[in-house]
């Protein structure tokens, strides 16, 4: 799983070397700032977690090969990001009752084209705290709803209604991002 140019990279890092260290950052510091701020949703949080994460891959260079250098350094970031979450009390179980939700807006119909992914991902880092943690753990690190309850504390339960809510506000955003459109 490991890639030929990364092994002197991943050696160096191992034995302190610095430029080995900056040349890690500057490889992945832009694809890992993603990641913090899919879960933060703010970029001067993103940046602090950034700066925690990468602190704690240069203190405790642990990685083994089980799996791409990249996967490894995105779960260290967004367990960093998930521990600043919790830190600032912003991840909070909330519980919502299936009838109190909206109705899921059509998003296959419509002009799809103008929903890029950086908009979209805008709309995601808009979501509350724990709706962005649950979506982000669930459709981009595919994590199942017991596997994210165990991480986050949470019941079962209360990974669905988030889940189940983020999807819906993320459906209204872009219902009213194209009634803008649509008016312009």
């Amino acid at each position: 799983m490991v890639l030929d140019n990364e092994i002197e990279l991943i050696k160096g890092c191992r034995a302190g070397d610095d430029s080995a260290r900056k040349r890690l950052y500057t490889l992945y510091s832009e694809k890992m700032l993603a990641v913090c701020y899919r879960y933060t949703g703010d970029i001067d949080a993103a940046h602090d977690v950034l700066h925690d994460g990468f602190m704690k891959i240069f203190t405790h260079f642990s990685f083994r090969g089980d799996s791409s250098l990249s996967t490894w350094m995105t779960r260290i970031m967004m367990t960093q990001a998930i521990d600043y979450l919790r830190r600032e009390k912003r991840l909070t179980q909330v519980v919502v009752r299936e009838e109190a939700l909206p109705e899921m807006a059509d998003l296959s119909g419509g002009a799809n084209e103008d929903l890029t992914e950086e908009l979209l991902m805008t709309f995601v880092a808009q979501l509350p705290d724990g709706c962005r943690t649950v979506f982000n753990l669930y459709v981009f690190e595919e994590k199942s709803h017991k596997e994210i309850a165990e991480l986050l504390h949470i019941k079962e339960h209360s990974s669905t209604s988030q889940l189940h809510r983020a999807k819906c506000l993320l459906a209204e955003k872009i219902k009213e991002y194209r009634k803008h459109a649509e008016r312009k």
